[in-house]
């Protein structure tokens, strides 16, 4: 390890989130891991994780399949809590130099590893097993390279995407919308109000960084400017933050309370109560268990240019790693076999991370069985990397207190956004 982790970004990762839901602010519940290796002859590779519940399921068996299919290698993957909890406790291991093998990492995290050199470059290893990064989408990738290093691979990675109750728009005779003048349309002509009361709203979407963002960049803006020191955007955030608000006033918009917010537009979006809503592909599965009316999905609508951020972690290999070549064996089968990586994608439902896995046949009958889970791997030709500056853990919280003002307290947008921009200037200069 050449450097320490900056103290000061250490300390911003560990008292800020990030993005919530699908970028990893929520803890998901533990999952049981595999015991540790008790048997001789074997090199053990220590994996960190930040998956639980059902999805720290999957991986643990994704983990015993791999441990079964050869006897030189033991991986012991451990749980480590959420995205944000598992950075914490891996800063925490590298300055006492107890670090694991390989960890997973929220991918905004990525480049602040990097940037401390602590990240083994994995080019090497790629090219000895015959990978680049052309095997890769290239929607995924955009957190992997860094000083002209690999650092990161995709693993368990989503998007955000349209979830439309089709039956509440065919009995209006609407479309599914593809641009925010369609989106706004439809929206309105889903509310229903009675006796000064809202009981159905058009549309709707979780407290969350992620979803303006992707309306800041349909706007052709960017959420940072290309020199690092400030935000990369104006007109553009006054724009998505107005369009929202019109939505809003008129019920067209539903914007739930910050706490749980992900939960509460999803049961509305089962229940009826709402007719299309903003949410991460990661939840397809529950709505599609939930939903009494035909459910679809669709990319989301643009405004200049279809756009869409990315979520999710990668997993990367540690430089004081005293196991690399047994750790590589691992991520490179995760990678590359079908009972790998592809297993687990078809079991979790996150999007597929190498262009085969995309193309196998397990994901092409999954694909035609349930074609909301292709929607998600196509728009991806649409995605930009949003959040690729070491103060992202820092920025992001003062963009949710800009959301939390211009939403819930009817501040004026555009004072709120050049706050949050001197706000973000401030912090970038440290």
């Amino acid at each position: 390890m050449n450097k320490k982790v900056p103290s000061i970004v250490l300390a911003a990762a560990v008292t800020a989130g990030l993005v919530a839901g699908c970028s990893g602010g929520q803890s998901e519940p533990a999952a049981d891991a595999p015991p540790a290796a008790s048997q001789t002859g074997k090199t053990t590779v220590q994996f960190w994780h930040s998956l639980g519940g059902k999805n720290g399921d999957y991986l643990n068996e994704m983990i015993k399949r791999f441990n079964d299919s050869q006897d030189k290698v033991e991986v012991v993957g451990t749980f480590q809590g959420s995205y944000d909890e598992t950075v914490t406790k891996l800063q925490q291991a590298i300055a006492a130099k107890t670090g694991p093998d390989i960890s997973m990492l929220e991918r905004a995290y990525v480049q602040m590893f990097a940037d401390s050199d602590v990240l083994e470059d994995m080019t090497p290893y790629m090219k000895k097993s015959n990978l680049s990064a052309d095997d890769f989408p290239q929607g995924l990738m955009g957190h992997s390279v860094f000083d002209k290093k690999l650092v990161s691979l995709p693993f368990n990675r989503s998007t955000p995407i349209l979830h439309i109750n089709k039956t509440m728009l065919d009995e209006k005779g609407l479309a599914v919308p593809k641009t925010w003048e369609e989106l706004k349309q439809v929206a309105n002509a889903l509310v229903i109000k009675e006796n000064g009361e809202y009981t159905r709203y058009g549309f709707s979407m979780p407290y969350d960084t992620w979803y303006p963002i992707a309306m800041i960049y349909q706007a052709k803006g960017k959420f940072f400017n290309d020199n690092g020191t400030s935000v990369g955007f104006s007109n553009e955030g006054v724009k998505a933050f107005q369009f929202l608000k019109d939505l809003q006033s008129t019920g067209a918009l539903y914007y739930p309370p910050a706490q749980d917010s992900g939960n509460i537009v999803n049961q509305m979006f089962t229940s009826g109560k709402i007719g299309m809503m903003y949410q991460s592909t990661g939840v397809i599965g529950s709505l599609k268990d939930n939903a009494k009316f035909e459910y679809v999905t669709a990319y989301l609508p643009m405004d200049q240019v279809y756009a869409t951020p990315t979520g999710g972690a990668n997993i990367s290999m540690l430089s004081d790693s005293k196991n690399k070549e047994a750790a590589w064996q691992f991520i490179n089968w995760a990678m590359t076999d079908p009972k790998g990586g592809l297993q687990f994608i078809l079991d979790s439902g996150y999007l597929p991370f190498t262009k085969k896995m995309a193309e196998s046949q397990p994901m092409k009958d999954l694909w035609a069985k349930e074609p909301n889970r292709k929607v998600a791997y196509d728009q991806l030709q649409y995605a930009m990397d949003s959040n690729k500056h070491v103060a992202w853990t820092q920025v992001n919280q003062e963009f949710l207190k800009a959301i939390q003002a211009i939403m819930y307290d009817n501040k004026d947008v555009a004072g709120t956004l050049d706050t949050f921009k001197k706000e973000t200037e401030r912090i970038m200069k440290q």
